[in-house]
Parts: C-alpha cells; sequence; structure tokens
C-alpha cells in the first residue's frame, strides 16, 4: 500500500491527508489506486532506473480519464531520475491514468483516482470565468471570487535555503487574517541595483534585503554567472512549499513567470533554455488550483523592449505555449495594459496599471471598454510608507492608499495592494514585531474592506456616475442595493435625485460604514432630512472616509 508522505519538510515523512500538504506517493505501482479529495493536490513519484538524456525535451504525459471527459497532464522532471505527476481534481469520482511517454520506463504505466467531495467551507477551487457573468472573477464552485491582492515580487526568497518556511507561513498568516486573497509575485526577480531609491536604512538592516541573494537562481550557477544548462531542482522545491503554503491559506498565486525589468539574467527568447524555463513553470504548477498565469511584470516597457526582439510577437508565442501545455485552463493574462488592450481576445482578463489622479474616473473608462472582460488594476499608484522607502511611487499616505483601492472598487474593477517593505526587494515578514517607533502598516484598513463586501454582493453591483458628482456609487438593481463612497472632506450629495430615478424606496434602510475603522451604524428606515438627501451633516465628516449603504430598494424596471 503507497504511503502518503508530507512536503511541509526536505525529508519526505508520513502523515495522514492535510490541506497543508501535497500528498506525495512514491513508486506507484501498476493499478494503485490513490484516494484524494476534490481540489487537494497529489504527487505520484515515479523513478527510472538510468539517466535519461534532455528529460526536459522528452514528452511524457499522463492522460486521465472520467465522466467529465479527458486530460492530457505533462509529468515534469524533478532531478535524480524523478518524474512527477502532480495532479489535482476539480470533480468528484473515479478517474483512471495512463502515462504515454518517450521515456520507456514510464510509458504504460497506469493506475486510478476515486476523489471525494471536498467539504471545507475554505475550499473553493480554482479561478475560472463565468459565460453568464464576464465582468466577474469566480471559482469552480460557482461562487464569486473578490479579488483583493497583496504585491510580494521576492516571496521566493523569504525563507530559501531553510528547511522550514516559517518567515513565509507567518507573513501568509497576516496576508490571509487582513482579507488578501491572492499575491501578485514573481517566480525570480534580482535586482542588486535598485532603479529607483537607494534606502540608507535598508543598507542597515541586511536581514530585510532579498533583491541580490546569488544562491538563489532557477538555472544552475547564479545570476552573476549563469549555467542554463539545466534547471535548479532546489529552488523549485522550496517554490513548491510556497506555493503549497498559500493553497493552504486559500490564497491566489498571481505568478509572473518573467520579470523583464529587473536585473534578471534570462536566457535569450526562444532559445531552448528558456522555452526548457517556461514550459518547466506551465507543467509544475498547473495542478494547484490556486494558481493565474501572468506572462511577466511589465511585459512589454522599454526594457523589456530592449532585452527582447519582436517582444509582442514573443509574448503572444508565450500565451499560446501556456494554454497548449496547461491541462487545467488556469486564467492566463500579461502585466502590460497596452497589450491585453491590443490582443484582448487572447487575454482571460484586462491587467492594467494606473496611477491617474482622477482615478476612478480612468478606471470607469476601462471598465466600460471591456464589458466582457475583469479588470485589475494591479498598479494604482499608491504604496504605503514602510520604514523603508523603497519605492514612493505616486501616493505614500496609507489612507489615500487605501482610498485608491476603494477607488478601484467603486468603478467596478479589482484591486491590489502595496507595502514598501514587503511589495518588492524589501521584505519585513513580521511587521506587528518590530521595535517601537517602527512604522507599521495598514493592514487593518483591508481587513476591514473585507468585512464590508462579505455583507454585500461586489458581483451584483455597477459603477454609476451620472447623478452623484461629490461621491463614487455602486448600484445592485437585482437586490435592490446602492453604496456610496464619501472622501472625508465630503459632507453632502444628491442621494434623492438618483434613488427617484432608479428606484421605489418607500421601504429603505441606510446606515454607513467606516472606512478607517470598520465600524457600522445602525441601520434605519430611510428618511431625508433634506430635500437633497442629507445636508452639512454625515458621520466622521473630516475624520474618515465612509460609505452610506442603502438597502430594500425596489428598482424601476424601465
Amino acid at each position: 500500500m503507497n504511503k502518503i508522505f508530507s512536503i511541509l519538510v526536505m525529508a519526505l515523512i508520513f502523515v495522514q491527508t492535510s490541506f497543508a500538504q501535497i500528498n506525495v506517493y512514491e513508486k506507484p505501482r501498476s493499478n494503485t489506486l490513490v484516494k484524494t479529495v476534490q481540489w487537494e493536490v497529489n504527487d505520484l513519484l515515479f523513478k527510472t532506473r538510468k539517466n535519461v538524456k534532455s528529460p526536459h525535451k522528452k514528452s511524457v504525459f499522463a492522460i486521465v480519464k472520467g465522466r467529465d471527459g479527458e486530460q492530457k497532464i505533462p509529468l515534469f522532471y524533478n532531478g535524480n531520475k524523478e518524474w512527477v505527476f502532480r495532479y489535482s481534481s476539480s470533480t468528484i469520482g473515479t478517474k483512471s491514468y495512463v502515462l504515454e511517454s518517450e521515456v520507456k520506463e514510464l510509458n504504460g504505466r497506469r493506475g486510478k483516482f476515486v476523489i471525494s467531495e471536498n467539504k471545507k467551507k475554505e475550499r473553493h477551487g480554482g479561478i475560472v470565468k463565468n459565460e453568464d457573468d464576464k465582468r466577474h472573477f469566480y471559482y469552480e464552485d460557482g461562487s464569486h471570487y473578490f479579488n483583493l491582492a497583496f504585491e510580494c515580487d521576492w516571496l521566493f526568497a523569504l525563507d530559501y535555503g531553510q528547511k522550514e518556511i516559517s518567515k513565509t507561513k507567518h507573513l501568509l498568516n497576516l496576508i490571509n487574517q487582513n482579507g488578501f486573497n491572492q499575491i501578485v509575485m514573481n517566480v525570480y526577480a534580482y535586482d542588486p541595483d535598485l532603479d529607483w531609491v537607494e534606502d540608507e536604512q535598508l543598507k542597515k538592516n541586511p536581514q530585510h534585503d532579498y533583491g541580490e541573494r546569488e544562491d538563489i537562481f532557477p538555472f544552475l550557477g547564479s545570476n552573476s554567472n549563469p549555467d542554463y544548462s539545466d534547471l535548479n531542482y532546489d529552488f523549485f522545491k522550496h517554490f513548491d512549499k510556497v506555493i503549497a503554503a498559500m493553497h493552504d491559506k486559500e490564497i491566489v498565486s498571481h505568478l509572473m513567470i518573467y520579470v523583464w525589468n529587473k536585473r534578471v539574467a534570462w536566457p535569450k527568447a526562444g532559445s531552448d533554455a528558456d522555452n526548457m524555463y517556461y514550459d518547466y513553470i506551465i507543467k509544475r504548477y498547473q495542478a494547484f488550483p490556486n494558481m493565474i498565469w501572468d506572462v511577466s511584470k511589465e511585459a512589454a516597457n522599454k526594457i523589456a523592449i530592449e532585452q527582447n526582439e519582436n517582444i509582442v510577437e514573443h509574448i503572444e508565442e508565450r500565451i499560446d505555449r501556456t494554454r497548449n501545455l496547461d491541462s487545467f485552463n488556469r486564467l492566463v493574462s500579461v502585466h502590460d495594459f497596452g497589450f491585453c488592450k491590443n490582443h484582448k481576445d487572447q487575454v482571460d482578463f484586462i491587467s492594467t496599471q494606473d496611477w491617474k489622479l482622477s482615478l476612478h474616473e480612468s478606471m470607469l473608462k476601462v471598465y466600460n471598454l471591456f464589458p466582457d472582460k475583469p479588470v485589475f488594476n494591479i498598479e494604482h499608484g499608491g504604496y504605503e510608507e514602510s520604514p523603508y522607502n523603497v519605492f514612493p511611487g505616486g501616493f505614500s499616505n496609507a489612507e489615500e492608499c487605501l482610498r485608491r483601492n476603494y477607488e478601484c472598487l467603486f468603478a467596478g474593477v479589482y484591486t491590489t495592494y502595496y507595502w514598501q517593505a514587503a511589495s518588492w526587494n524589501a521584505i519585513i515578514h513580521n511587521p506587528f514585531e518590530q521595535p517601537e517607533g517602527v512604522k507599521k502598516p495598514r493592514f487593518d484598513y483591508f481587513k476591514n474592506m473585507r468585512k464590508l463586501f462579505n455583507t454585500v454582493n461586489f458581483e451584483n453591483f455597477k459603477p454609476v456616475s451620472k447623478y452623484n458628482p461629490r461621491s463614487y456609487t455602486l448600484s445592485n438593481t437585482k437586490e435592490g442595493v446602492v453604496m456610496q463612497y464619501f472622501p472625508k472632506e465630503v459632507h453632502s450629495d444628491d442621494i434623492k435625485r438618483m434613488l427617484s430615478t432608479e428606484f421605489n424606496y418607500e421601504n429603505a434602510t441606510w446606515h454607513w460604514f467606516n472606512t478607517i475603522t470598520g465600524e457600522f451604524t445602525k441601520e434605519e428606515k430611510l428618511v431625508f432630512k433634506h430635500k437633497y438627501g442629507f445636508w452639512d451633516w454625515r458621520p466622521w465628516r473630516n475624520e474618515a472616509d465612509a460609505i452610506l449603504i442603502i438597502k430594500n430598494l425596489e428598482y424601476k424596471k424601465n
């Protein structure tokens, strides 16, 4: 009988099935029956007796058949004559597999999976498109995925070389507890001479600087002295633990496979070494339900163009390559608005980087430009201040950064949070354990944001701008709810005009939400004290941005 092992440590030890693990089956025999749970990741390890020349060029696939169809899943080479069949299933039932391989020792190996229903409320499956609602992200179980991202480009480096990934898990706990459910991250990045700000305080605290670790590299050798003849399997075994720990927390990896605007010594685009690396990422990580592909961070900017001839054609080819190799059909995008705009039929969602002062207005234009795609502003110019002045960008005040996230959401698009001591080369994994006087992040603001959006269905709202010049408005005609976001300096708006035009509001109620404290006022019957709704009054004026929530409205159907 096969043993189940944990990858929480480098040496495999016997454990029971758990969300914190990839279930590993060593040397599965023919007709082995693997019992697993929906959306759980399983590794079946196959060893060959002989070394295989050019293993990454070999065609090795598992053909999986079940009542819901057939999948052709690539195996990946893991070094030391080991091949891994990594598998998860979004559906339940019995499925059979057989290996089709150019490597004779592997060809014809077969077995079965019995997949039972995942009854854990935390599990929803991968992120998918929804043909009935093309503007929003959904989980495989049909529930809406309220995408709230946290950028951490250098997450791969945090515990590199350590047996346990304790720092990574500590940071993931903070991210998870404060409402974030996605990390925008690189497979690998390197930047010894930052192109933006050299912070003297960071130089005094090298334990927080991960920008130029020469012992970390996805190929052999190092970034300064690369050897493209093979991949660094230890790098990817560590990365497995990071992605698995994220999966345990139901945190999606928005995985940027390249980053061309840093100083990474990538092999020549389209070369054998480049293809080996790119294909390997798709092969190794496609079975994780918490995976979204992004070809490259800032994919078509000036530096990327200088590094790669025919950059647009290369990105197009990478997208096709991804879709041909990924049997799980994970979502694909490119971290470049120009490319997404001009290739909207090739990407599954629109990625944009918009820093404009008039962010809400700008995001409304993008929202209206793409009625059949989710829009995700990955970088809105708000980079909350930290003990290190790593990249101040356009805005660094915590409240203003929060407001810009709300401006995106109230324009109907998804958004991302940046903290300067976690998003790039500097990472403080335990900010709230730092000494007194060290500037702490305001993760709690986003915990409050999650609290608000747990009470309403974001996917049923649409942005409205024609009635309310001093607020940002979301209208939900399906459920009879309107939300208006008021900056703290604003004290009035013409609510009554909008409601009178769109809704019957005789039975409506209203209450307010404080974006800073997360406090709700008491829900009361809607009563206008002024012909405009309210005038020269609102809670927390000049203290905090507030959201007015009006419920129990009856939409006037045209």
